[in-house]
């Protein structure tokens, strides 16, 4: 019994249909937007017009399809197709490698005859003809009058590596989707900050304690005055305050601290700060225009004894100046940092006031993840190697001789040809 249920497990038919199940699900994933708030969901699947006619948000968040990725049912597929694999491996890779590895003595002269490739000499010399196939790389074997010969047997072993990097990448795949989490966070300059804001996280993740603070953040422009890059000073602080780590991040380029990875995402302006002529210090907040769109951002600045009357500051980038207009819309000029802006009450523009995106992810399974991938690649090199076999049987004055290969048969007909055209 417990052989039938692994060579049922090991069957190829079995493994593609759990993959092709894995697809499916992985479809759903794509589909169905995932890790959303329930309020997304009920607003694009209602219940009083179902998607298709049968999907709603009460059905999505039953069977888990808001995260797909992380229900049992997916990850028990996951388990079954990497069991399958390793069963595979092991109840018919491994062996067929043993058996490619053994001396295959053709004994008879018929068994010549089902092979695409084979010739009878006359009177040949044979040693000559074994020097000839000695000179192609073909590892021997003889007895007496019987020849095998092989190359290639590495070949055999790249679907074994496949085998290997697919289970490699799976529990890769597992591993982050139980200990991961992916986080999000808008820190204004200067600020310290915690991981809070959960975007998704398995079920056995623990979410690091230790608090960073954004030291600094900027933008550099191009000649066009293009973004060319964001970059945010970040320190990693201790228990105490005190600080353990510290790197200038940009985009594609993180700070890591403990397998936990800091991106650079996003960038925001909260507000500008003026001071007075009395050295005080008044901060004015910034509201974005198009928060899902542009990047544009304004805010009013009231005469002081008539709030109805008043400027317009205006500001898309963050190279130190903004852009003023009056309550009817016309342009003023253009204010920098330490300028003093003459309206009523004398303030002089100390700071644009700004923050940072970060994405702050864990996932643990990447490197397993990158080495399955890399076997994969090193097993698609493999697989160009043909396995190739020629066998030899000598009766009185009569030489058979013959050969296979799994692929390139053009090549390997070429070099029969060559083996036996002089004799």
């Amino acid at each position: 019994m417990k052989q039938k249920i692994f060579r049922l497990f090991a069957d190829l038919r079995f493994s593609i249909f759990t993959l092709l199940l894995i697809s499916l699900c992985s479809i759903i994933g794509t589909v169905i937007e995932q890790d959303q708030s329930i309020e997304m969901y009920k607003i694009n699947y209602p219940l009083t017009s179902p998607v298709f006619g049968f999907l709603s948000w009460d059905k999505i968040l039953y069977f888990g399809f808001d995260h797909v990725y992380k229900t049992w049912w997916f990850l028990s597929l996951i388990f079954l197709f990497g069991c399958s694999l390793v069963l595979c491996s092991f109840l018919q890779q491994l062996p067929s490698l043993k058996v490619a590895r053994r001396c295959q003595f053709f004994r008879t002269n018929r068994a010549f005859y089902k092979l695409k490739n084979y010739t009878i000499l006359i009177q040949p010399s044979f040693p000559r003809i074994l020097a000839s196939v000695k000179k192609k790389q073909y590892s021997m074997f003889q007895q007496k009058n019987l020849v095998y010969s092989y190359k290639g047997l590495i070949g055999r072993i790249a679907p074994i590596i496949v085998h290997f990097s697919m289970i490699l990448v799976l529990i890769g795949t597992i591993i982050t989707s139980l200990f991961g989490f992916k986080a999000q966070e808008i820190v204004p300059k200067t600020e310290n900050f915690h991981i809070q804001n959960i975007l998704s996280n398995g079920r056995l993740s623990i979410i690091p304690q230790n608090s960073a603070r954004v030291n600094d953040f900027w933008i550099t422009y191009t000649k066009n005055k293009t973004v060319s890059q964001f970059y945010s000073d970040i320190s990693i602080l201790n228990n105490h305050g005190n600080e353990i780590q510290r790197k200038t991040i940009s985009v594609n380029y993180p700070l890591i601290h403990k397998s936990v990875y800091y991106y650079q995402t996003d960038w925001n302006l909260v507000g500008l700060r003026f001071k007075t002529n009395n050295n005080q210090k008044i901060e004015y907040p910034l509201v974005n225009v198009f928060p899902n769109q542009e990047k544009i951002w304004l805010t009013w600045i009231s005469n002081s004894q008539l709030t109805q009357n008043g400027i317009i500051v205006l500001i898309d980038n963050l190279e130190g100046y903004c852009s003023i207009y009056n309550e009817g819309g016309e342009f003023l000029g253009n204010m920098e940092i330490n300028e003093k802006l003459n309206f009523n009450q004398n303030l002089t523009l100390l700071e644009i006031l700004s923050s940072t995106g970060l994405q702050v992810k864990l996932d643990p399974g990447i490197p397993l993840i990158y080495l399955g991938f890399f076997f994969l690649m090193i097993s698609t090199l493999m697989s160009y190697i043909t396995y190739s076999q020629v066998w030899m049987f000598q009766k009185d004055q009569q030489l058979f001789i013959g050969g296979n290969t799994n692929r390139a048969l053009f090549d390997f007909e070429l070099e029969f040809l060559n083996i036996v055209k002089n004799y």
